[in-house]
């Protein structure tokens, strides 16, 4: 696999790191088991033990929590350079299940290989922990939201992110960004039903501010978006590497 195949995980580790030709040397080693999965079929069960860490390298993937009376409550959406299921692999047991939003491809990563990484290149592990740590950060931000933020705001503030997400990795911008969630992932993610998903757009879109249509969100104010729902980038923290 080339640096450019992996360029997503690149660019996202390099906001953090500046990566040398070792580190990047490494990083394409524990790219080596390339793996697709369709949308729709889980690649890491909620419960399940033994598993191994992926990469995401192309697709959309999305983590989430299934209730006993079969409810689900989507955490978060992965995107490319994302890792899928680091915590599990630490862990004895997952805690949550993942499933592909698209057809998704992924290189897997076990943990000897991951610990075997570390070892010979400790800035790649600072580099990872920060990435978990943001993506921490992210969750406490989706907990406000849904604890705090009115529906339309929610809306607003999800999707920001998820454009500085993609930014970072070069797959977005302040124009906007290819976007493949339907409503129904919205609503599993944001506390809302998909009719409320629907009227929340139709919101948007009358202000001014952004519009969702034929899987592209259009940031057609991005100022007074970015007003509206009080988006603060800090948390994200892709100010550029800290470590030389």
């Amino acid at each position: 696999m080339t640096i450019i195949e992996i360029k997503p995980l690149v660019r996202k580790l390099g906001a953090f790191v500046a990566l040398s030709a070792k580190e990047l040397s490494v990083l394409d080693t524990m790219h080596q088991r390339r793996r697709t999965f369709v949308a729709g079929r889980d690649l890491v069960h909620q419960g399940q033990t033994e598993q191994a860490a992926y990469v995401l390298i192309s697709g959309w993937a999305c983590s989430y929590k299934l209730l006993a009376n079969g409810e689900r409550q989507i955490v978060d959406f992965q995107i490319p350079g994302d890792f899928l299921g680091l915590r599990s692999v630490l862990l004895h047991i997952s805690d949550h299940s993942i499933a592909p939003v698209t057809d998704i491809e992924v290189t897997e990563v076990n943990l000897p290989d991951l610990l075997g990484a570390f070892d010979r290149t400790p800035r790649l592990a600072i580099a990872v922990l920060w990435a978990a740590s943001r993506d921490e950060a992210m969750v406490v931000e989706h907990l406000v939201g849904i604890g705090r933020r009115d529906a339309a705001e929610r809306m607003a503030h999800f999707l920001l992110e998820l454009g500085s997400r993609l930014a970072l990795v070069g797959l977005g911008s302040k124009a906007g960004f290819g976007c493949p969630l339907t409503q129904y992932l919205l609503a599993d993610a944001l506390g809302l039903s998909s009719v409320h998903v629907n009227r929340v757009l139709r919101q948007l879109r009358e202000k001014g501010l952004l519009r969702f249509r034929d899987g592209h969100v259009t940031f057609d104010n991005y100022g007074k978006l970015t007003e509206f729902a009080d988006f603060d980038p800090t948390y994200l923290d892709q100010v550029g590497p800290i470590l030389a």
